[in-house]
């Protein structure tokens, strides 16, 4: 069974080419671990330099989903595009009946050096595990979103 889920969030004021140097590059990683500390215990680079193939490993906070640890690999950063993906490798979702649990950023150019950014998770989960498809959801996706838009406004004032 497939499904997907997004979020967009519009930064009026923000060029997309500012907006991408966050998301395209490790310091989105770091937003990321400070901006959901009370979801994410740990975020820790296993293997690679940030770009495609790099490998991060996610602890969450214990009590959020107990136990879980995963594993993801940037399996897409397109810098013309700009969009980044990462997939699960291991463990986290994986261990819960699905067989993919891709995450898409992608920062989109408006007018008026004004951007979108737009969040997007895709998973496909085997029929008897479809009951758990009912913990997917966008909250942190749209959370981080946020924490990019109040980070980039902040750092242009």
């Amino acid at each position: 069974m497939f499904g997907q889920v997004s979020h967009e969030l519009e930064v009026i004021g923000v060029p997309v080419s500012v907006a991408w140097e966050l998301y395209g590059t490790p310091r989105f990683s770091k937003l990321i671990q400070e901006g959901l500390k009370d979801v994410i215990h740990r975020l820790e680079l296993v293997e690679g330099d940030g770009g495609v193939g790099t490998i991060i490993k996610l602890d969450l906070v214990p009590g959020v989903i107990p136990g879980i640890t995963w594993y993801k690999e940037f399996t897409k950063i397109d810098n013309e595009k700009r969009v980044k993906e990462t997939e699960d490798v291991e463990g986290g979702y994986l261990d819960l009946g699905f067989t993919l649990y891709r995450v898409r950023f992608e920062v989109i150019e408006k007018e008026n050096d004004s951007c979108i950014i737009k969040s997007t998770v895709e998973y496909d989960i085997k029929e008897e595990a479809a009951a758990n498809a009912s913990i997917i959801t966008i909250q942190p996706l749209a959370k981080i979103a946020e924490l990019a838009k109040d980070q980039l406004i902040n750092n242009k004032a």
